[in-house]
């Protein structure tokens, strides 16, 4: 059987959380490894952009948005509704982490490449999103109820980005959301998703089966 083939770069947020979905819903596929350095000519082929994470299904579509392919697993399987409720609150949570918020934790983490202002403008601009959802953690287990969401996930790895810049500060910044990170990561969907694998190419073409029913 034709498993679906997934590009995906390990350290890339949004690769992570396209793997998160496709674990989560315990899709079989197969994993191609590459490195954004040195991106092989079957990538571009699929997807012009030439990004990560690129989905090709049997059927010979192809899904290169990390949303999207969130999206595409939980309508295979949604074993613990992650995506019944507060779907409006979660897509518009998501759009303001892949827009804004991603903007300025970009430039948070390569200030040096943006010597127009001190990191800490950069900072502060991303602490105006995370305070919101330290505010939200005060009161619920997660970021919309008291229940993992698909939202939560699509988002763990950008907060989880902007932690690692300075742990120590983040940690005594946003306690509940330090929280939050901590549990997130120690699941074992995270733990899983993030194996490491072999760089693949064209000439080894070294495939990871993920997950054989």
């Amino acid at each position: 059987m034709e498993l679906p083939v997934l590009f995906s770069f390990r350290r890339c947020p949004y690769a992570m959380r396209a793997r998160i979905a496709i674990y989560y819903s315990k899709i079989n596929y197969e994993h191609r490894e590459i490195l954004l350095k040195d991106r092989p000519e079957l990538l571009y082929k699929h997807s012009a952009k030439g990004t990560v994470p690129v989905l090709c299904l049997p059927n010979g579509n192809v899904i290169d948005e990390s949303l999207d392919i969130m999206k595409w697993a939980i309508s295979i399987s949604d074993p613990d509704s992650w995506f019944v409720n507060h779907q409006d609150a979660q897509l518009k949570a998501i759009e303001l982490n892949d827009t804004y918020f991603k903007k300025w934790l970009d430039k948070y983490k390569y200030y040096d490449r943006f010597p127009d202002f001190p990191p800490e403008f950069y900072r502060n601009k991303c602490e105006q999103v995370l305070d919101v959802y330290d505010k939200t953690l005060q009161n619920n287990q997660f970021l919309f109820d008291n229940n993992l969401c698909l939202g939560d996930m699509a988002i763990l790895p950008f907060v989880r980005q902007f932690a690692n810049v300075d742990i120590t500060w983040f940690n005594k910044r946003f306690i509940s959301l330090s929280d939050w990170l901590e549990r997130l990561i120690k699941t074992k969907i995270f733990s899983s998703m993030m194996k490491k694998h072999t760089v693949w190419n064209s000439l080894n073409k070294s495939e990871d089966i993920i997950f054989k029913r």
